[in-house]
Parts: C-alpha cells; sequence; structure tokens
C-alpha cells in the first residue's frame, strides 16, 4: 500500500533530523511508499528521499496557500501513484486538514485528520489558546462528516472532547504517538547517583506552565523543602523563568540541548521525579520517556499523563495551580521508598510505548481504515 502524508514537520526537508525522521525510519517499513506533503521551512531544500521509500515534497508557498497546494499536488501525486490512505496533521489554522478534505472528496481516497492535541484544553493558559480552541472546536464541525477518521493519541481527553464536539464514536481511532527506543531509555543498572530533585524537558513556551513549577519550590522552600530542578530545551520563556528562579533562589540548572538520546536518558535517570505543568499536550513524550528510566512523574492531566498517572502508582496528578504542584512534588520527593516504588511501576507501564510495536500500530490502524472504505 502507498501513503500520502500531509505533514507539518519542517525539519527533514532541510536535513535537520527529529521525531519525525525517527518515526519514518520505522514506519516506512509498514508501506510501499509514502509521499509526504510539507509546509515550507523557508530554507532550500536539501533533503528529498529518505529511508529508501519517503519522498517529500515541499510546499513552494506560505501558510496562506497551503489548502490549495495540498489538494492541487496531492491529485497529482494519487493518479501516478494511487495511495490508499491520506493521514493529515491538523492543528493551528487547519490548512493541512482543509486542504486534505478537498483532496478527498476530489480522488475519493479517505483521509484519516490526526489531532494530537487542542490548545486550550484541557486547560486554556492565554487568549490565544483560548481562540486556538475555537478554531479547533470549528474544523471538526467541518471535518467531522468529511474525514474517514480521526485519530487521537491518548485513550480518554481527546476521545472525550471530540465526542462532545458531535464527532460519532466510530469514527475516533486510539493510536498513540509516543514512540520509545527501549535500549535508550531503560532503568540505569546500577542506579546513577541522583543530581537534580526535578527534571523538565521542551520548549520553553507559555503553555508549559513552568513558571506555576518555580513558584511552587518557592512554596516549598519557605516550609524547608530546597529542591533543585534542571531544565532542558529553549525558547522565548527562558529568560523570564531564569530570572523568576533567581529571584526565588532555586536551585536551577538550564540545559539548551543534548546531542544524543543517551545524553537525555542520563538526565532523566540522574533525577528523582520529573515534571510537566501544562495546559495541553498530545503526549508528552518527554514524561514517558522518563518514566521508561524508571523516574516517576508529576503532571497535569494532559494527554497520556491521565490514562497513565490516574491511579498515583507511577507518579502524582496535579492541578494547574502552584499550590496543588507543590503538593505533588513533596508527596513523591518525601519517602525515598514510596519514590523508588513509583520508579519502578513506571518503567514497567511504559513498555507498552516499545517504538516498532507502537508504530505498527499506527500503521495497522491506517491500513485498516483504508480496507475499510467502498471501492
Amino acid at each position: 500500500m502507498n501513503l500520502l502524508m500531509v505533514s507539518g514537520d519542517r525539519q527533514v526537508s532541510i536535513g535537520e533530523r527529529g521525531p519525525f525522521d525517527s518515526m519514518q525510519e520505522e514506519f516506512s517499513k509498514h508501506f510501499e511508499r509514502i509521499d509526504v506533503l510539507c509546509p515550507n521551512p523557508g530554507k532550500p531544500q536539501t533533503v528529498n528521499q529518505m529511508h529508501g521509500n519517503v519522498h517529500l515534497h515541499v510546499a513552494p508557498c506560505g501558510r496562506l496557500g497551503m489548502a490549495r497546494w495540498i489538494s492541487r499536488r496531492g491529485v497529482e501525486l494519487i493518479e501516478e501513484h494511487g495511495h490508499g490512505a491520506i493521514t493529515s496533521h491538523d492543528y493551528g489554522w487547519f490548512y493541512n486538514g482543509l486542504g486534505s478534505a478537498q483532496l478527498s472528496a476530489r480522488t475519493g481516497v479517505p483521509y484519516l485528520s490526526e489531532i494530537h492535541h487542542v490548545p486550550g484544553y484541557p486547560f486554556a493558559a492565554d487568549w490565544r489558546e483560548r481562540r486556538d480552541r475555537v478554531i479547533a472546536r470549528a474544523y471538526l464541525r467541518f471535518a467531522r462528516k468529511r474525514a474517514a477518521a480521526f485519530r487521537v493519541v491518548n485513550q480518554k481527553q481527546m476521545p472525550d472532547l471530540l465526542l462532545g464536539w458531535g464527532v460519532p464514536a466510530a469514527k475516533i481511532l486510539v493510536l498513540p504517538s509516543v514512540y520509545l527506543d527501549l535500549n535508550v531509555f531503560r532503568p540505569s543498572v546500577p542506579a546513577p547517583k541522583h543530581v537534580y530533585d526535578l527534571c523538565f524537558v521542551g520548549r520553553m513556551v507559555n503553555n508549559k506552565g513552568m513558571n506555576h513549577v518555580l513558584k511552587a519550590l518557592e512554596i516549598l522552600k519557605g516550609r524547608g523543602q530546597d529542591f533543585s530542578i534542571v531544565l532542558v530545551g529553549r525558547g522565548p520563556e527562558k529568560e523570564r523563568w531564569q530570572a523568576q528562579a533567581s529571584g526565588s533562589g532555586i536551585r536551577a540548572t538550564w540545559i539548551e540541548w543534548v546531542d544524543r538520546p543517551e545524553d537525555l536518558a542520563q538526565i532523566y535517570a540522574t533525577s528523582r521525579l520529573v515534571i510537566c505543568a501544562s495546559s495541553c499536550e498530545g503526549g508528552p513524550r518527554f514524561t514517558v520517556e522518563a518514566m521508561a528510566c524508571g523516574t516517576p512523574v508529576v503532571s497535569t492531566p494532559v494527554g497520556v499523563m491521565g490514562d497513565l498517572l490516574a491511579d498515583g502508582k507511577c507518579g502524582r496528578l496535579t492541578g494547574f495551580d502552584p499550590w496543588s504542584m507543590s503538593a505533588a512534588i513533596s508527596d513523591c520527593l518525601t519517602d525515598e521508598s514510596v519514590r523508588l516504588a513509583m520508579g519502578r511501576e513506571a518503567a514497567q507501564r511504559a513498555l507498552t510505548y516499545e517504538r516498532s510495536h507502537a508504530i505498527a500500530t499506527y500503521a495497522d490502524g491506517v491500513k485498516a481504515l483504508a480496507r475499510a472504505q467502498p471501492s
């Protein structure tokens, strides 16, 4: 089967290897040919093909022309290669979804609308997320009769939202998007010495809620619990967070980039707890990576975290405020025997996200969708 993917990835076409490239290394084994329609990265394209059978097609236009280009270029590719299905990574202003809907209508090839998360759900960090949630709802109203199905990547949060917005249950496919190399992300034996109390990994933007985490650490410090934190990433909020940490006397270590997954796994292994304070997420990937390394998690109820932490056996769910975060952090770090038991359970639960198995599940879901459509 040949597959047409409408992607939001801007890295692979200019030679920057990232999560999409890594996923395709395994995913491409399940299809004869994959054509990927990519947004314009603002730099000259240097990669046209990868992993032998994945072909990249970069939009010659900006965002406003994307829907029309997807429909036009997609028709050309489907006529030439006879794709059995279209997958569309849908987010933002939903140019990909609008173009994929037009393409599907013109060719009769079913499209799978992939909704990894909705900004502002379950919690809006600012007015932009509230606006984006309205836009997402408008797109779902448009797409619910046009898409063959909707891919969501967690068991409860996104299915509940889509059902509430009128998407039929039969059109909701749960196909997780966290793919772990368990040869890299695994508990260290013997366990390394801990360097940090807490760890965060991700883009430093407002919806990650790190201002609340730093406030929670300030609250705990005032109670005599002086915990350290390492923050890995970069982004527009970094300087503001640094100033907040410095002003509160928080012991914070800042790392902009790590070159290898093994280096990231080492950071997880030398941290006692991982923290996620996001207002919305599809995964997030870094928390499940940390769990695979035997590190428990405190997280807001976003993405798969609501699925994995609900019973409290491998971490704690927290509210979107620094006071509940401080209580959850203290609960996990005060008793080392409890923390270690959580870490063991976390490593077991992460096994279900093993890379080849999770990607095969995704590929099988796409193929089943194609087979289910009338000729």
